[in-house]
């Protein structure tokens, strides 16, 4: 078995650069992503799809499932970091960095708070991923891959693992990471966007994480 880790595909909010809500939908141009996505694993044998209940990743997941035959399930502990107020603003309109180390977002989860979530969320990727015959795909957001990556999982050689305050691992819009256990958990594939072909590729990594 194996789990295949996917970030959501492009929202308006990731192009704007601003701190998304909760509601904000795939654009037209993350719809398509979605769809070459899902056509790239149609035949990977994937027999059940879990996402983060933000509308984002659930129209991502949509498009797998469909794509694969494989029953859609959410689940909010796989949610994006909660940036509480500042969600809806710019970046350029932030005091502070939104992802310091030290930055507390009012009305949101510290880092502290989120990587304790992710990992109860890890706990329950794990155990269905060892429960099942086919593999697994896991549909979530940016910063939920990286704390996954950068503190569960055994990364390619080539990919630098971030230290405390070390810069983040970034996903593009619908990049996927395979990964193979059991524990350690590798990512035999990682961030991968091959999918994203001509103008797709060229704007596929919105950074952030969000």
């Amino acid at each position: 078995m194996a789990i295949y880790l996917i970030r959501h595909g492009e929202t308006a909010a990731n192009r704007a650069r601003v701190v998304q809500l909760p509601a904000t939908p795939l654009s037209e141009r993350g719809l398509a992503q979605a769809d070459r996505l899902a056509a790239r694993l149609s035949g990977e044998g994937i027999e059940r799809v879990l996402c983060s209940d933000l509308a984002r990743a659930v129209m991502t997941a949509e498009c797998v499932a469909r794509a694969t035959g494989a029953p859609l399930e959410t689940d909010a502990v796989l949610q994006e970091r909660n940036f509480g107020e500042i969600r809806g603003t710019a970046y350029t309109d932030l005091a502070e960095n939104p992802f310091g180390l030290d930055y507390e977002p009012p009305g949101g989860e510290t880092w502290q708070a989120f990587h304790r979530r992710v990992d109860r969320a890890w706990q329950r990727i794990r155990a269905l991923a060892l429960a099942g015959a086919g593999h697994l795909a896991v549909v979530t957001h940016g910063l939920v891959c990286h704390s996954l990556a950068a503190r569960h999982l055994e990364l390619p050689a080539v990919v630098s693992r971030p230290g405390p305050n070390g810069p983040l691992l970034q996903f593009g819009n619908t990049a996927l990471s395979i990964l193979h256990g059991p524990d350690p958990w590798r990512a035999e594939v990682f961030a991968c966007t091959a999918h994203l072909e001509d103008e797709l590729a060229a704007d596929a990594a919105a950074v952030g994480g969000l």
